[in-house]
């Protein structure tokens, strides 16, 4: 029997005897069996194990590859918000803070003035100016005799439309008539003033727009209709096709008097014209009125009237120091109401009197409070006017040769002669505040122009409204109050 040596057998690893090695080949795990552990302490691994650690190792390795930048870095090149180079615009939290602020000011202010002078708000003080002497009211005379130059510009240029030739005594006549509707605006006050204003140019307008008619009716040969009848028109319905009116058409006292009282200044023979009356448009303007019409008289009453009156004595002494503290006093009230009135007329009172006769145009204003410069706010606060001055005033001029600057300048010598006429005519006194106010604007004007931009420009603006109209407040009171005075002393001196 042979001797069996040693042997050396190669035993089959069982499964239980099997450990796992991972081996990353090109980027992929992969498992290579091995033993692991010795007798009955050796670990169990199943392929499911394995696959999963495979897996989270991957994972882990693609986390660490792909940490996004933020975590890394979280600095970049930025400006700061309150630098004008950073583009930075969203104020409206500011804007929220300067109204509260504000708000918060003027309840201080007011307050005090309570506290100081009691409740002197009086509504029925004036209403009393209107019925006290009901027999002695000018004004209210002066706007009904009103019609009577209605009437004589529709007639002449009605009598204008059917003849060849323009008589240079009518056109006397005309001037001569508003000449004596402006002397006769001096004697009612400033209710018949401003009316008598109005109406002049208004008429001047109507009378412009049928003299270029007639021109256009001569240039074409008599190409438009020459009746005298007024077509067919739907007063209800918009600018359509078959409600086109034509010259001499709208020679007629319904379309005359409808142009009298829409709120424009410049005639047109078709206006546009919307589609119905929206009533809870109107109730909403109506009850505006009525409201911040009150308010006026109150503020006026309880605020503006004390400060003027304290200022008397430093007028007097000229009190420099005393005299820029109610300045700056009067200020604040005098803006506010200014504010208040601009809201009240170009917004609530035309738009009720635009809705009311469906007046389609109702640009009454733009954003003035935006204005960079003097010009622009000039041309955008009061549209009716700018539009009557540029068509009937400006135009014109430029049309004859004259320069822009020479045009722009004369605008202003005339919006300053308006503006002195409605201030000195009432209070029965000639200064030149108000029309030097309105000539300043051309210096004020060149050099915001010249030295100012942007947001530095519309502070100069608001600037020149804050600080300047109560200054012309400031001396037609103390020009008005010294006057009185000298007339109250010779009339209790010694017989």
């Amino acid at each position: 029997m042979e001797e069996i040596g040693p042997v050396t057998r190669k035993r089959r690893a069982t499964s239980h005897e099997i450990g796992v090695t991972l081996k990353l080949v090109n980027g992929r795990s992969t498992v290579v069996e091995s033993a692991i552990g010795h007798g009955d302490s050796r670990t169990f691994v199943t392929k499911q194990n394995v696959t999963g650690l495979a897996s989270t190792a991957s994972k882990e390795k693609k986390k660490r590859r792909n940490v996004p930048s933020d975590q890394l870095s979280c600095h970049r090149l930025q400006e700061s918000l309150l630098s004008s180079s950073s583009g930075y615009s969203n104020y409206r939290g500011v804007l929220n803070w300067c109204v509260v602020m504000l708000v918060l000011s003027n309840a201080r202010l007011f307050l005090e003035n309570l506290l100081k002078y009691g409740i002197l708000v009086d509504p029925i003080q004036v209403v009393a100016l209107f019925v006290k002497d009901p027999y002695n009211m000018p004004a209210v005379c002066l706007v009904i005799v009103s019609n009577v130059f209605v009437l004589v510009a529709f007639y002449t240029e009605r009598r204008l439309s059917v003849v060849s030739f323009i008589s240079n005594n009518i056109i006397v006549s005309i001037t001569h008539c508003k000449h004596f509707i402006m002397s006769l605006s001096s004697v009612g006050g400033a209710v018949a003033l401003g009316v008598y204003t109005i109406l002049f140019l208004k008429l001047y307008s109507y009378k412009d727009v049928n003299k270029w008619c007639r021109e256009m009716c001569y240039a074409k040969a008599r190409s438009l209709s020459r009746s005298i009848s007024c077509p067919s028109v739907s007063w209800s319905e918009g600018r359509g096709v078959g409600s086109q009116v034509t010259y001499p058409g709208n020679l007629t006292c319904r379309d005359l008097y409808y142009f009298v009282f829409a709120p424009t200044l410049c005639y047109e023979l078709n206006f546009p014209r919307s589609p119905k009356i929206r009533k809870s448009f109107l109730l909403r303007r109506l009850c505006e009125m009525l409201f911040f019409t009150q308010l006026l008289v109150g503020l006026t009453q309880q605020w503006m009237v004390p400060i003027i009156q304290s200022s008397m004595k430093p007028l007097e002494d000229m009190d420099l120091s005393r005299m820029v503290e109610h300045l700056l006093r009067l200020a604040v009230p005098n803006h506010l109401l200014w504010l208040i009135f601009f809201y009240t007329f170009f917004h609530s009172a035309m738009n009720f009197v635009a809705e009311l006769l469906q007046f389609g145009d109702r640009e009454f204003y733009r954003d003035w409070w935006n204005s960079e410069t003097v010009p622009y706010f000039w041309q955008n606060w009061n549209i009716p006017v700018h539009k009557w001055c540029l068509r009937h005033f400006y135009k014109p001029m430029l049309k004859r040769g004259v320069s822009k600057w020479a045009g722009q300048s004369a605008v202003f010598l005339a919006s300053a002669f308006f503006h002195e006429y409605l201030v000195s005519v009432p209070l029965k006194m000639l200064r030149p505040w108000a029309f030097l106010g309105m000539m300043a604007q051309l210096p004020l004007a060149w050099f915001v122009a010249c030295f100012l931009r942007g947001n530095y420009g519309n502070a100069a603006v608001w600037i020149s409204l804050i600080i300047g109209q109560p200054f012309a407040v400031l001396m037609y009171v103390h020009d008005y109050y010294v006057l009185q005075h000298r007339e109250e002393s010779a009339g209790v001196g010694p017989d």
